[in-house]
């Protein structure tokens, strides 16, 4: 029998479909022999044991909003910071890409900084 280019991959398709043929499976099992009781105290909402006040669908104010975008983009920097940190150790000042790379980080952290300056005159850190 000739080996085909897929071979390797075999074991990785059986794997596959024992996985879909067992999720399957447990989800026709519950639906078959799971028990059924459905009634109004099941469909209420359960909040640690007290009776729900007003509707879930209540508005925020748009401040919430900024807070949160501005410290998604603080954050987004400290994950692109991070492996500089890690890394600066191990750079040599006297090469030739050293200063080039901390000037880089450097214009990155001014950047960041004047953007943080500019959203604290904007009045995004004020909840009057």
């Amino acid at each position: 029998m000739p080996s085909s280019d897929l071979s390797p991959w075999l074991p990785v398709g059986i794997l596959v479909l024992m996985a879909i043929t067992f999720a399957v499976a447990n989800t026709v099992l519950t639906l078959i022999l799971g028990p059924r009781r459905d009634g109004t105290v099941k469909s209420r909402t359960y909040e640690s044991g007290m009776e729900p006040v007003g509707t879930a669908r209540k508005r925020f104010n748009v401040r919430f909003y900024i807070i949160a975008m501005t410290f998604l983009v603080f954050d987004v920097e400290v994950i692109f910071l991070y492996p500089w940190a890690a890394t600066f150790s191990n750079i040599d000042p006297t090469a030739p890409h050293g200063p080039v790379f901390l000037f880089r980080v450097l214009f990155f952290m001014l950047t960041t900084v004047i953007a943080y300056v500019y959203a604290y005159r904007k009045g995004v850190f004020r909840f009057d």
